[in-house]
């Protein structure tokens, strides 16, 4: 069966395919894009939402397996959560998100918080649904360092490092990230499903 990635967001992509051992398609390859409405309550709901979606057009040949992540910090009373990518509103860019994130921050009085990030990995084939979860914990500041990544990295440095996600490279990212993690959890799912 083959495996398709219910996202459009190239970042993650990147990501997925570096992380990943097997091929790995975007479903625009297959159906071009268009817009999933991802209107859940959470991670999991949201990331079930895209993979069902991707699924249903694509039948039973596929593994679908969709992410949904995004950072929450407990002094904005848990936001911007599964908003991280509309944080700024509904056509944000990541620049404007974090921007936003940064001014909310900054309206607190601190210049660093503690933060973490959440993945929620979904992986719907004709055997079933399966949904995966995976954290990276640490803290934001308010002065954004480095270009690498994506999203929120310039402004979040994990536990136990000095540096940003936006500074560390990539390798060291994807042994520490929340995708990483859950994608630790979703590749024996995947392999399961492979071998059935």
């Amino acid at each position: 069966m083959k495996l398709v990635l219910a996202t459009g967001n190239k970042g993650k992509l990147r990501e997925f395919k570096q992380m990943c051992e097997d091929e790995i398609v975007p479903f625009a390859d297959l159906l071009g894009e268009f817009e999933i409405v991802e209107d859940g309550e959470s991670f999991a709901a949201n990331a079930l939402i895209k993979a069902q979606t991707i699924y249903e057009k694509l039948g039973n040949e596929y593994i679908v397996i969709a992410d949904d992540s995004g950072i929450s910090l407990p002094i904005l009373g848990g936001a911007p959560s599964i908003y991280s990518a509309r944080y700024a509103g509904e056509n944000a860019t990541d620049k404007e998100n974090l921007y936003k994130l940064i001014d909310e921050v900054k309206k607190k009085g601190v210049s660093s918080t503690t933060a973490y990030y959440t993945a929620a990995i979904a992986i719907v084939s004709k055997y079933g649904e399966y949904v995966v979860h995976g954290w990276m914990h640490g803290d934001v500041v308010v002065e954004p360092s480095g270009e690498k990544g994506f999203g929120y990295d310039p402004v979040f440095v994990p536990s136990g490092y000095d540096k940003t996600l936006g500074e560390l490279d990539d390798d060291v990212k994807s042994t520490i990230s929340h995708r990483s993690k859950a994608l630790a959890l979703a590749k024996p799912i995947i392999q399961m499903l492979k071998n059935k």
